[in-house]
């Protein structure tokens, strides 16, 4: 497929932060995706939680499955808009290799903790893990990605930690954040589709849950379309022996309905900013975005899942008490870094005073859902979780 001219070209790119000969078989962002895909981070995702916490559900979304949907949707639309696919796939696959366990609540608690430290970002430390905590090559640490794929996965940063980012690396992936400048449109899409895989499949799960049911789905404005839809065209998919079918067809026309407007709204994004080249695309404000209608439909259901799934009284008590797991991890291995394992107990102990806390959030952040709960209750002697 021809790229246009406003796309991503692997030979055009920035390049790496240390230099290496090209893959003969394998363009840079081929090369990137394949590196996410076989690194540590990358496999722990599937112990990571996206809402319900691991043991509570074979059959619920992981990090790592959010992530395989998300570079599937991204994909789908790239191709639509002749953007680079493989650049789009990789900064999908990689968009949460720093997210905490837990989920959000890990995030949350462990910022808390750092805010003496310079806070915690889940986007920061994905360019951190790729950057800096993979070691896989003699050469460098971390994945050695390119600029673009580095771009996409810082997609927010506060502008303290963009300041320091640009000192360490000046021009790079963080100025675009000094200079209120947009990031590649594989970047842009790759955001979106993240919103777009997460409204889907925690519908699913929530009604799996048992926590949402349809009959409150029904109210809501995007999904109450498809699903009325799916009614009319197939009578009686709502019975219980077929409901969950129902569930399904209407999410999969939601999702599609969602898709196609994306595709139609950046078309016509694209062609009023009429970007010559990728640096017109990071000049130009927001081009991939929903039309005004979807984007106000897509809200009120963001709006709804946060008061009746992620605010429900059973999540809040299970991630309340994820928050404490991840607290009173902090403090024990800040109070005794030696408790961690043997290479950040080195780091620990090697870093400047004042910075062993940064140690010490890179190895929780690390952390999957049951090795954090595992490691608690040998530190604390005190079961919180399953």
């Amino acid at each position: 497929m021809a790229l246009a001219p406003y796309a991503c070209h692997a030979a055009d790119s920035r390049g790496r932060r240390h230099a290496e000969a090209p893959a003969p078989t394998r363009s840079d962002y081929q090369r990137d995706r394949d590196r996410i895909v076989h690194s540590s981070a990358f496999r722990r995702l599937v112990y990571k939680t996206q809402v319900f916490l691991n043991h509570e559900g074979d059959l619920f979304r992981t990090r790592l499955t959010h992530s395989l949907e998300v570079a599937q949707l991204a994909r789908s639309v790239a191709r639509s808009l002749h953007l680079n696919e493989d650049l789009v796939e990789a900064i999908a696959l990689a968009h949460d290799l720093g997210h905490t366990p837990f989920g959000h609540a890990g995030q949350d608690a462990l910022n808390t903790c750092m805010q003496d430290h310079g806070g915690f970002e889940h986007n920061l430390q994905s360019l951190r893990v790729v950057d800096r905590l993979e070691l896989r090559y003699p050469q460098f640490a971390g994945l050695n990605l390119t600029y673009e794929t580095r771009e996409g996965i810082l997609k927010h940063c506060s502008r303290s930690n963009a300041e320091l980012l640009e000192v360490q690396e000046p021009g790079g992936v963080a100025s675009r954040f000094l200079l209120r400048q947009q990031p590649s449109l594989e970047a842009q899409l790759a955001n979106l589709a993240d919103e777009i895989a997460y409204n889907a499949h925690d519908i699913d799960d929530g009604v799996r849950s048992g926590l949402i049911t349809q009959e409150q789905l029904a109210e809501v404005p995007l999904f109450a379309r498809y699903r009325s839809e799916a009614l009319d065209e197939f009578p009686g998919l709502d019975a219980p022996a077929t409901e969950r079918r129902l569930l399904y067809e209407a999410i999969r026309r939601m999702l599609s309905a969602q898709v196609y407007d994306v595709i139609a709204a950046t078309q016509q994004a694209i062609a009023d900013a009429a970007p010559g080249d990728v640096d017109a695309v990071r000049r130009a404000g927001p081009l991939v975005a929903f039309g005004p209608d979807m984007r106000v439909r897509s809200q009120t259901l963001k709006r709804f899942l946060f008061d009746n799934l992620y605010r429900h009284p059973q999540v809040v008590e299970t991630t309340d008490r994820a928050q404490v797991v991840v607290r009173e991890l902090f403090d024990a291995y800040l109070a005794a870094p030696h408790a961690m394992k043997p290479a950040y107990a080195a780091r620990a102990a090697a870093a400047p005073p004042g910075h062993g806390a940064r140690v010490v959030a890179d190895f929780i952040a690390g952390m999957t859902d049951r090795f954090a709960a595992a490691e608690h209750e040998r530190l604390t002697g005190r079961r919180l979780l399953p």
